[in-house]
């Protein structure tokens, strides 16, 4: 069998075990046994399905059994673990992914347990030998990362290092991320169980935090497992007793959410604030002399400032700095060329946390600037954005260095102070650690050289609030609101349209609830649904100008004008003076065509309004209906030559022109159009065709339309 259809045979398994159709796995696990030839398997298969079939005649003669879950759990669960375990073995010796080419390549290396792998560890970190200690780390991460099914001894080896208070931090931290790395390739309940075991019993709070992280995803990608294992829902009941243990469950849920705008900033970047850097450069050193180049230390010129406060860039930038405040990764852009070092060669790397202790500084000191302490405190740099950093510096020569280092340490100081005082604060360094480590992940499965090789988790929802295993600890009102909002204030209405429902069932007397129900779904374009509730909101408060001008605005997508002017009524008394609100009830009377009635609306508003120039437009095209063709001539002159006409105001122009009889100008405003239009005479014509009727009120001979459209035709054709 070939790789695809290998795993083709394995998600058909896989998907009939997540629906809980067992009779179908099985088939397909016997149609993979035979296809493969690997009969070894056969008779695990058919002791399975022995199981199964007696299951089944006792449910069906009505005998009960209080084991009858259990049992059918442990045959579900069987099910999964061989189907994986075929396909290891099936792919073991000719796949190409980077996992199956590493595993080959460790089985020709010497054999190291755990336990020894340990005590290599104690010894070299004893003995100062810094990398012997990371080759060592390095080698029990992927021992780790690429192991099958753990067993006891495996598990109290882990274990034991986790206990090894004498390790550095560092030791842990790797431990889990390849443990969480193993578990991606296949699930194993041991290996789950000890990511509990590392959030609970481990002193470090970066070591908890990355186990955490570690079980969420795990949760997440084996959601349909998990609940086949009573356990994990008790470790999780006892994880669930340390205290803040719900807020930092949201934390995290934020900031896997916050990465679905890495890659929007990133763009951001690329396509608005680095153009609008390199103008204002230009612009500030068309005049500048030696000293405002910045070749003499904190002599910058003013006009740099100034140009900064005058520019499109000054908003830009101050939205990317509350992002950056916020925890969003404002930094990948910076640093995706900057993957390619030696260093993250070894996969392990990608994950390591940043320390000042690292081999790679050995000998180097940053030429007398504490770098690496600067580093440790910044907290918008991810390690492997940190190591990136640190690595590129060591490339440039001493006074390169010095020179940079003497800036970047001026500007950094008040920052470290700031982030001495917050990271007094267990919640913050929560934040922190959640979001590096975050970081390091998102960088890993998007940069990494084999990267294709694994599955992107990062284009999944990340949802965990709607994973049911969580709902005891993230279903409560502050916690679903909390996601609710983030989720509106990002525009990502479909996930908070979710939430706001499912609190909408208990909170029916909630009026901003139930606003917020009606904005994501007008966002989402269901127009009647969030007219709907926006009724419901405007029962339980009818002096709400927003709201009032929401279920208009519904009413007038919907096509019932007459419904909408009722609400604009209302705005109109809430807000008389409000030009908008006159704009929409004339608009409303166009679209009953009471246009005269429209025309007032229009008139007041062209009369208030003296800069907008917004009712020109509906204005000249009511005069246009109501035959006053001279004023809609004056109001079609003023929107051509003042405003920005577009192919529609050409177009209409040229209607008045025709219903004046003055067909020279209304063939010239028609070409006008067409050309607005790229010479598409097609696109003209849809317009055209669609004003007939309106032309025929005018007094335009109907035989007369055909004639014209020729003659345009003629005349694009001699362009």
């Amino acid at each position: 069998m070939t790789q695809q259809e290998i795993n083709q045979a394995y998600n058909r398994i896989i998907g009939s075990l997540d629906n809980r159709e067992l009779k179908s796995a099985f088939d397909s696990l016997q149609s993979l046994i035979s296809g493969s030839r690997e009969y070894a398997f056969q008779e695990d298969l058919d002791e399975m399905q022995e199981t199964y079939k007696n299951l089944l005649r006792y449910r069906m003669d009505g005998v009960k059994d209080p084991m009858q879950d259990q049992i059918y759990r442990n045959v579900r669960s069987s099910a999964y673990e061989l189907a994986d375990t075929i396909r290891h073995k099936l792919l073991a010796d000719t796949s190409t992914l980077h996992f199956y080419v590493r595993r080959r390549s460790l089985q020709h290396l010497p054999q190291i347990a755990t336990e020894e792998l340990h005590a290599q560890l104690s010894a070299h970190y004893e003995a100062g030998r810094a990398s012997d200690f990371e080759n060592t780390l390095s080698t029990l991460f992927n021992k780790i990362w690429l192991s099958g099914l753990f067993a006891g001894a495996d598990e109290a080896a882990v274990r034991k290092i986790w206990m090894d208070g004498r390790l550095p931090f560092t030791v842990g931290c790797q431990v889990v991320s390849a443990l969480v790395l193993s578990l991606q390739m296949t699930f194993d309940k041991e290996k789950l169980l000890l990511l509990f075991d590392a959030a609970l019993i481990t002193e470090s709070e970066e070591v908890r935090i990355r186990a955490l992280i570690g079980i969420l995803l795990t949760l997440y990608i084996y959601r349909k497992r998990t609940s086949m294992f009573p356990k994990i829902a008790d470790r999780l009941a006892i994880l669930a007793e340390n205290p803040g243990f719900t807020r930092i469950l949201r934390t995290i849920t934020l900031r896997f959410i916050l990465t679905r705008e890495t890659e929007k900033i990133t763009r951001k970047l690329r396509d608005e604030i680095m153009p609008e850097v390199i103008k204002l450069r230009s612009k500030i050193n068309k005049g500048a002399g030696p000293n405002d180049l910045g070749l003499v230390p904190g002599d910058e010129n003013p006009e740099w400032q100034e140009g900064l406060a005058e520019s499109p860039l000054g908003k830009k930038m101050e939205e990317f700095s509350e992002l950056q405040q916020e925890g969003a990764d404002v930094m990948h852009s910076t640093f995706i060329h900057l993957k390619n070092f030696p260093f993250f060669r070894e996969m392990s790397n990608w994950f390591m946390p940043f320390t000042a202790e690292h081999p790679l500084f050995d000998g180097w000191s940053g030429d007398g600037m504490n770098i690496s302490g600067i580093m440790t405190v910044l907290p918008f740099m991810c390690n492997s954005d940190k190591y990136s950093f640190c690595l590129s510096v060591m490339q440039f020569t001493e006074k390169a260095r010095q020179a940079m280092f003497g800036r970047f340490y001026e500007q950094a100081a008040e920052m470290i102070e700031q982030n001495r005082n917050s990271l007094e604060t267990k919640q913050r360094e929560t934040e922190i650690i959640s979001s590096r480590y975050i970081q390091d992940l998102y960088r890993f499965f998007k940069l990494y050289p084999a990267r294709m090789d694994f599955e992107d988790i990062f284009i999944w929802p990340l949802d965990f609030h709607n994973l049911s295993i969580l709902q005891p600890y993230l279903y409560d009102r502050e916690s679903l609101t909390t996601i609710a909002e983030y989720y509106l204030r990002k525009n990502y209405f479909d996930d908070a349209l979710t939430i706001y429902l499912r609190l909408a069932e208990t909170q029916q007397e909630n009026e901003m609830l139930f606003q917020k129900i009606g904005y994501c779904r007008q966002m989402t374009g269901d127009v009647q649904g969030a007219l709907e509730a926006y009724l419901h909101a405007d029962l339980l408060n009818t002096g709400s100008m927003w709201l009032a001008r929401r279920i208009a605005g519904c009413y007038r997508s919907l096509k019932q004008p007459a419904k909408a002017l009722e609400y604009y009524r209302r705005c109109e008394g809430l807000s008389p003076d409000n030009l908008s609100v006159q704009m929409n009830m004339g608009h409303c009377h166009l679209e009953m065509r009471e246009y005269d009635e429209a025309l007032k609306y229009y008139f007041k508003v062209d009369y208030l309004d003296t800069k907008s120039h917004k009712a020109w437009r509906p204005a000249a095209w009511c005069s246009f209906l109501t035959g006053r063709y001279d004023q809609a001539r004056n109001y079609y002159r003023k929107i051509t030559q003042e405003d920005n006409p577009d192919m529609h105001d050409l177009l209409n122009a040229g209607h008045t022109e025709w219903a004046l009889q003055n067909n020279k100008k209304a063939v010239d405003f028609y070409m006008q159009a067409i050309l607005k239009e790229d010479g598409a005479f097609y696109k003209f014509k849809e317009q055209f065709t669609q004003d007939i009727p309106d032309l025929i009120v005018a007094g335009i001979n109907e035989a007369e339309v055909s004639l014209m459209l020729d003659q345009l035709k003629y005349l694009i054709d001699n362009k």
